[in-house]
């Protein structure tokens, strides 16, 4: 058994991160597994240095729609397999999604909506929560460990915002929205952060307008969960607010497999 560290981060723009010092990051970081959201960009649009990272394979589904959503892995590990959607086009399209499988796991990479623009783009969300929850039962169905992680575009609870009361009618926190995490975790999934820490003021993601990251008014919205076949496997969760660079910040996972 080895203990991988894994890193995700939605970087809202990877070619806009990397003119901020992201390779030079990524080298100091040196993750087994590095997995973005939010890319904005196709692999003909990017240049050769963040295509070929010396020591890893990396992985890119892009949206149909050119400066939209994407989604990347950079892996250390060659994997056994690699599968860019849930097979269903109305989600597959948006390049939201990469499932790398490996003897020992299968690791989701997803870049989850976000329910704001509308009514149909919520509905939209909302039906993508059940489509990735399908495709996860499925897989572990077969008998797969599994390792999620992403941009959920929803804080679980009230602990997971800085300002729950404020914002109870917006989507991120709706309701139906945490239901849907109660749902999956139910389902037999452990959000690693909470496994090792349920102290509040930990974020991930800070509106850029208000400037709240200065102030540390956040929302938890970025996650590694992993099926409870691995909880007993997790040695640490960690969230590495103090990275700058997007209005995101990388959260982290070690664990053995």
């Amino acid at each position: 058994m080895r203990t991988l560290k894994l890193i995700s981060w939605n970087v809202n723009g990877l070619r806009a991160v990397h003119k901020k010092g992201f390779l030079e990051w990524f080298r100091q970081e040196a993750p087994d597994m590095l997995c973005l959201q939010e890319t904005k960009s196709s692999p003909d649009q990017l240049p050769d240095e963040l295509l070929n990272v010396n020591g890893y394979t990396s992985f890119f589904s892009s949206a149909e729609k050119k400066g939209y959503s994407g989604v990347a892995i950079y892996s250390r590990q060659e994997p056994v397999s690699v599968n860019y959607g849930f097979g269903d086009q109305r989600f597959d399209s948006e390049g939201r999604i990469l499932i790398v499988e490996y003897p020992e796991y299968t690791l989701f990479n997803v870049y989850y909506p976000n329910g704001g623009a509308s009514p149909e783009r919520l509905r939209y969300k909302m039906d993508f929560y059940e489509a990735f929850q399908e495709c996860a039962r499925e897989y572990r169905n077969r008998g797969r460990k599994l390792i999620v992680c992403g941009d959920v575009n929803t804080a679980h609870r009230a602990i997971d915002l800085a300002r729950p009361k404020e914002n109870e009618k917006n989507t991120g926190f709706l309701p139906e929205e945490r239901a849907w995490i109660d749902r999956f975790l139910a389902d037999g999934f452990i959000d690693t952060f909470r496994l090792l820490c349920d102290e509040g003021g930990h974020y991930s993601w800070w509106d850029y307008k208000t400037r709240a990251r200065e102030r540390n008014i956040g929302w938890r919205i970025d996650y590694f969960f992993v099926s409870d076949d691995l909880k007993k496997q997790v040695k640490n969760a960690w969230i590495l607010s103090g990275v700058p660079g997007s209005d995101h910040c990388p959260i982290g996972l070690s664990i053995a497999v």
